[in-house]
């Protein structure tokens, strides 16, 4: 069994930065701004070790805590050896763990988190991750200067960092339960078309979300999966209704929710901050939303192994969230 249900454990509270695009997209609420893609550094990935420092620093004097009121850092990124999250902690003395399930590295540090508040002696967690547009374009594609084109199953690496904390207390979201994915591979080998990579992981960890904690659909007010794009998340539906006889109706993705049509994003918006970036300022806005399942869907791909031609594997990780 991949499921497990939490006691006593909640979202306390959240912070995002968003970068120049997405400032300007879909959100309905924001809290930090970027003004350009180096944010006062000197390469991208600079930029994106300060970002999630700002937003952890941020968010525990938004809440007047010291680095002593943490007993702990989960975090990821997609850099290579998640380094921009591993930069990000230097200057904070407080342990770390770093993980890594791509764009559904959110998801897994609410996991993860969870967990650990369900022992003694945790009382408060600090969640992170990232991502930013130019950088992951550098290390999974071509620079943007390279001038490639991208088809239209492509989708666009938000640039963003998000903090959150998980502490015992009631806080704003509870976090009710979750259902650890499973890697998921079908053969295909387009990196251009991840979309289609995640879309069956996502329909297997919903399948077996609902069968392990035995709930249907209706349980949930919303299903929001993290960034199969426009394209993606209709494969998502079609698959889940093929193979598990899931008529899906009540669905989002944040990838296809975050991109105004004019800022034209290919099918949509993509990486670890996508998913909690809607989630955290546009879904919570909408007082409707009291049941939400967030499925993180993640291409768990390599430059190496995609270049060898090797099909590209995914998992997809499920966390039950209730708005308090």
């Amino acid at each position: 069994m991949a499921s497990l249900k939490f006691n006593n454990v909640y979202i306390q509270d959240w912070l995002t930065l968003t970068g120049p695009l997405e400032s300007n997209s879909k959100l309905k609420k924001l809290d930090l701004k970027m003004d350009d893609y180096y944010y006062g550094e000197k390469t991208f990935e600079k930029a994106e070790v300060k970002m999630q420092r700002v937003v952890m620093q941020k968010i525990l004097e938004k809440n007047k805590l010291s680095t002593n009121d943490i007993n702990l850092i989960v975090g990821g990124d997609l850099l290579n050896q998640i380094s921009a999250t591993s930069y990000a902690a230097i200057d904070i003395p407080i342990s770390l763990l770093g993980i890594y399930s791509a764009c559904a590295t959110f998801p897994e540090s609410l996991i993860v988190g969870g967990m650990f508040l369900n022992k003694d002696g945790f009382k408060k967690i600090l969640g992170v991750t990232s991502s930013h547009n130019l950088s992951a374009e550098r290390q999974f594609r071509y620079p943007v200067e390279y001038g490639s084109p991208k088809p239209h199953t492509s989708t666009f690496t938000a640039t963003a960092g998000i903090s959150t904390i998980l502490s015992k207390e009631i806080g704003k979201v509870k976090v009710e339960s979750a259902t650890i994915g499973k890697v998921t591979e079908m053969g295909i080998t387009d990196a251009n078309n991840l979309g289609a990579v995640m879309a069956p992981a996502a329909a297997r960890t919903l399948y077996e979300h609902l069968t392990d904690l035995k709930r249907d659909l209706s349980y949930y007010d919303l299903i929001l999966t993290g960034d199969l794009g426009c394209i993606g998340g209709t494969i998502f539906k079609e698959y889940a209704l093929r193979k598990y006889n899931l008529k899906i109706k009540k669905h989002l993705d944040a990838g296809c929710e975050l991109y105004l049509k004019s800022q034209e994003t290919y099918s949509g918006g993509s990486g670890p901050a996508c998913l909690p970036l809607v989630l955290f300022n546009k879904i919570l806005t909408n007082s409707k939303y009291k049941k939400i399942l967030i499925i993180g869907t993640g291409a768990l791909h390599s430059p190496t192994f995609v270049n060898q031609k090797n099909p590209i594997p995914a998992i997809a990780h499920a966390v039950s969230l209730e708005v308090m």
